[in-house]
């Protein structure tokens, strides 16, 4: 049986039906969400609450992978996602896993693959924009002719960001930017043979409804979750008060924005992170799209037998 993943905007009840269907087929469950995977931070990640036993956190007893195991401090990526999921993927070969989550960076680049190009330097983009600035555009475009012409063909002289990139790669890898980057990144037809991509697409006004409610429900808590952060150390930047909402959580705290300010700013930055995940998730093809248009319409337990009929 093909594994499932069940993607969707924010608020859109992914981790309900993953239960649901995890409990049907008797799969274990990978979470693919980029901030659950902190511990103590719960309220705002919409974390599903479990408890660890025996090395696995578990969800009414089942195993669900990849929340609740990494410090607020420290950092996670993409590629350490893709890790730990081929590991679980490997560790169990014949069992299908339910994966659900709103990262589609995280199930694009596990699924379909992404290029692991190097990071920024700022010392490098320093010194090749002094060069365009003293010689120009076109001189600085020249210097890719020269070490890449494919990505020079593509990359007009006057886009200078896409340009001094392409030359960055080609510095800090030693081969052309064109032949580092496959354009699995850019690659929109699912492999079904891999996993039946189910998405769960929410009539907007809806949708809008569910993220200005649970925003309202889990605003307090998020700041009593915060303040036991800070008070435990934990710098106000570290990279889990980074995740949505927080940053606003922690104006509040200070002094910067009142109560409803913050309620306000958090509906707003939800409303459009949502808004991205739908541009993200409609660029695929191959894949089981269900429309939410009434609020009846989401009935876990319906929905996971529709999914199980087309696996």
């Amino acid at each position: 049986m093909k594994h499932i993943i069940l993607a969707g905007p924010t608020a859109s009840g992914k981790t309900e039906l993953a239960l649901a269907l995890a409990r049907q087929l008797g799969s274990e469950i990978i979470s693919a969400d980029s901030r659950q995977i902190y511990t103590d931070l719960t309220v705002g990640t919409a974390k599903p609450q479990g408890t660890w036993k025996d090395g696995h956190y578990l969800v009414e007893n089942i195993p669900y992978h990849l929340v609740d195991f990494l410090p607020p401090d420290q950092t996670f990526d993409v590629f350490s996602f893709c890790e730990k999921s081929r590991a679980l993927l490997a560790a169990r070969p014949d069992k299908p896993f339910i994966f659900a989550g709103g990262t589609g960076m995280y199930l694009h680049a596990l699924f379909i693959g992404i290029d692991k190009l190097p990071p920024a330097s700022a010392a490098l983009r320093a010194e090749l924009t002094d060069f365009a600035e003293k010689n120009g555009r076109e001189a600085l475009h020249a210097r890719l002719v020269q070490v890449d012409p494919v990505s020079a063909a593509q990359i007009p002289a006057q886009n200078i960001h896409r340009v001094i990139r392409a030359l960055e790669i080609c510095r800090l890898t030693g081969r052309p930017a064109s032949e580092v980057k496959t354009g699995a990144f850019f690659q929109t037809e699912f492999p079904k043979d891999q996993a039946l991509f189910v998405y769960l697409n929410w009539e907007k006004e809806l949708l809008n409804e569910r993220i200005i409610r649970r925003t309202q429900a889990m605003l307090d808590p998020m700041a009593e979750e915060t303040r036991a952060l800070l008070a435990r150390g934990f710098a106000p930047d570290c990279a889990g008060l980074k995740s949505l909402g927080y940053p606003e959580i922690l104006q509040w705290i200070g002094g910067k924005l009142t109560r409803e300010e913050t309620l306000e700013k958090i509906i707003i930055r939800t409303r459009q992170y949502a808004k991205r995940q739908r541009t993200w998730f409609n660029r695929y093809k191959n894949i089981l799209r269900l429309d939410i248009n009434r609020p009846q319409d989401f009935d876990p337990e319906k929905i996971s037998k529709q999914i199980f009929q087309n696996l």
